[in-house]
């Protein structure tokens, strides 16, 4: 029985290929990240006794670095348990819960016939690249070169030219003995009632062949070339093959891209841009995992696609008014679909740019740097519901609360709606209590919608003295002032630096480590992309390889710092030097404090909340918490007086390994 890809793909898409091969290894405690969906265990098609055989719920495949074994959830089942196809199939139907579809003669006709449209497509675009190259391309061949497209870019995204001719391709097509019928399916011709005649629907126009997730033609896009044109960008109409919400420009080689080997620069990240231009600037400058949507706003169905790819994408927005509205837009379409390793960031180009004219003035790097400074969704979110705002009065503080728990309230998965929220009492938390410090009581952010660029950040309040969370330095901590990269707190340094030059540490208790959350954004970056390369490295992890995956990332400079910073504070057992039996004493004592730290100080921030939010009247329970708030003030100073003294967090000790180091 022939199955339909469509089929194939749903039942695919519903069964983790790890409940699949769980079913014939066991999975290795250590080195398996469950939330992840990452999964190690040994090779089930050759003996081993360390684990080299990889698993991936997120790319639904498996592959072994041992012997080289790879495949999907059915050649698993065909190559391990010696199933035929349909055997194979109609297990994982049944893991799925879905029926094996039953034999449909018309099923099975529109199935042949998206086969010969598919093959319509094809010669269309032979059709098109051919008049790119004639005479009647030069002036199209000119564009391109202008935009600083090269042959082989043109080739690889097979660009081409529709003639100013109103009958120029149904002719050729029809030449081809391409039925008038298989023409208008395809959406190549415009037809219908009070047209007598079909004509050709893209004329003088760049062609841009936009492929399915099988690397099929399955729609065009036509870019003017005459400024008079009533469109500058014309897609191809609705038609069997192609649904414009459904579909992503250049989806399929950037999941190759975002699937690249560990150690390749764009290896578990993608991109969303705005243009057809933009992605293919930007793979013409090595920059490989873009996508676009097709000339509309960012679906519900564009947004799943993007997060089969990567669980955290990047989308790219114009730097102007548009472009932020837009921004605002996807943040309110991700929201109800968030879950645990499902998000997505925002990156702000400068104003008048895009990716396009930055890659093509400067290269890679400045681009590059703009996705480093990509905004997490929750800051967004923030920002965009305090720019500008005047919080003076208790009627628009209790205005903005009720506008975040509104916000929040459309996210579906409990827990993190539970987290938004308090990341969002956090936040307003350290705003009011710095606008009770007196001052300008104006939120620190530009106006909603404004030009609030990289690197030019806004006017920062003024900073209130003492340990108390003051609002600018909260900001600071949390990266919500841009351009300003703070020094992170010794503590999280220690953490980060301490695994960053001994990685074993991650094979020992993978599940605890990876679960350090860092206040400084730096590090939470940072942190992200240290867990992500070990996932990939594998049997290959040791502190060279992963220290040049960080760096590639471009976390050099930071990783300097936080040297300089531990060296300085004489923690000796968070350097590479260190023996590896003190580190592992060092950082569970460091991972202990942070952990009662951060614990505290979140019941500092409830018990203040609640004190705020106390009448009046109830001065018996006004009482109790404050003794509460004083107890917790107590042991956080209690905490930091002990990191001062405690052996390994704040003087110098440990042994360099094979040599004994003194205590100066």
């Amino acid at each position: 029985m022939r199955f339909s890809n469509s089929f194939l793909d749903e039942i695919r898409d519903r069964v983790p290929i790890s409940a699949v091969v769980g079913r014939r290894v066991t999975w290795d405690r250590k080195k398996t990240n469950v939330s992840r969906g990452d999964y190690w265990a040994c090779c089930p098609f050759h003996g081993e006794k360390s684990p080299s055989f990889h698993c991936e719920d997120r790319k639904g495949r498996y592959h072994c670095f041992g012997c080289g074994v790879s495949g999907d959830h059915f050649r698993f089942l065909t190559d391990l348990e010696g199933l035929n196809f349909p055997e194979a199939v109609q297990q994982i139907a049944d893991m799925a819960g879905i029926a094996l579809p039953q034999p449909d003669p018309q099923a099975e006709r529109r199935e042949k016939e998206r086969t010969t449209l598919l093959d319509v497509m094809e010669l269309a675009t032979q059709f098109f690249q051919d008049q790119l190259q004639s005479a009647a391309g030069a002036r199209a061949r000119a564009y391109l070169r202008d935009r600083g497209l090269t042959g082989r870019t043109i080739e690889t995204f097979r660009l081409g030219f529709a003639p100013e001719s109103r009958n120029a391709l149904k002719e050729f097509l029809s030449g081809k003995g391409v039925p008038k019928e298989q023409i208008e399916a395809c959406g190549l011709v415009v037809h219908g009632e009070g047209i007598a005649v079909s004509y050709d629907r893209f004329r003088d126009r760049v062609m841009f062949p936009i492929l399915s997730s099988r690397e099929k033609v399955i729609a065009f896009g036509g870019r003017a070339m005459s400024p008079d044109a009533p469109a500058k960008y014309l897609n191809s109409n609705e038609t069997e093959l192609f649904h414009k919400g459904q579909v992503l420009y250049n989806f399929a080689r950037a999941r190759r891209a975002s699937q690249g080997a560990p150690g390749t620069r764009d290896a578990g990240t993608i991109i969303a841009v705005e243009g057809y231009m933009d992605v293919i600037a930007l793979h013409q400058a090595g920059i490989e995992n873009a996508v676009a949507p097709l000339g509309t706003a960012l679906t519900e169905n564009q947004l799943d696609l993007l997060w089969k790819m990567s669980p955290e994408p990047v989308l790219c927005f114009d730097g102007d008014g548009a472009g932020v509205r837009a921004a605002n837009r996807a943040a309110d379409l991700a929201l109800p679909f968030l879950k645990p390793g499902r998000s997505v960031r925002f990156a702000l180009l400068p104003e008048g740019k895009d990716p396009d004219d930055i890659v093509r003035q400067d290269g890679r790097g400045p681009f590059d740097k703009v996705l480093a400074e990509a905004r997490p969704l929750a800051e967004t979110i923030w920002m965009r519901e305090t720019s500008g705002g005047n919080f003076e009065t208790p009627e628009k503080r209790a205005e903005l609360e009720a506008r975040l728990k509104q916000v929040v309230s459309v996210i579906a998965d409990e827990n993190v709606r539970r987290y938004y929220q308090q990341e969002m009492r956090d936040r307003l938390h350290t705003l009011f209590q710095g606008n009770n410090r007196g001052g300008d009581r104006r939120s620190n952010f530009q106006p909603r919608g404004g030009n609030n660029r990289p690197g030019q950040g806004p006017t920062p309040g003024p900073r209130a003295a003492g340990r108390g969370l003051a609002v600018s330095d909260r900001l600071a901590r949390s990266g919500l002032v841009r351009g300003h990269r703070d020094l992170p707190a010794l503590r999280e340094s220690v953490l980060a630096l301490t695994v960053a030059n001994h990685p074993q540490l991650l094979l020992d208790d993978h599940d605890e480590i990876a679960g350090v959350e860092f206040e400084n954004r730096d590090l939470q970056r940072f942190w992200s992309c240290l867990l992500t390369a070990a996932a990939k490295l594998g049997a290959r992890l040791n502190r060279p390889n992963l220290r040049t995956e960080l760096e590639e990332n471009g976390f050099e400079s930071l990783i300097a710092l936080m040297n300089q910073q531990i060296r300085n504070a004489r923690l000796w057992t968070a350097t590479e030097e260190a023996d590896l039996q003190d580190v592992v004493q060092a950082y569970r004592q460091a991972y202990a404090l942070h952990s009662r730290n951060k614990e505290l100080r979140w019941q500092k921030i409830e018990l203040e909340r609640e004190i705020a939010e106390t009448a009046t009247d109830e001065e018996e329970r006004a009482t109790a918490l404050m003794r509460a708030l004083s107890e917790v003030q107590l042991e956080i100073g209690r905490l930091e007086n002990q990191e001062a003294i405690i052996d390994g967090f704040g003087v110098m000790s440990g042994r360099v390994k094979g040599a004994a180091v003194g205590h100066g």
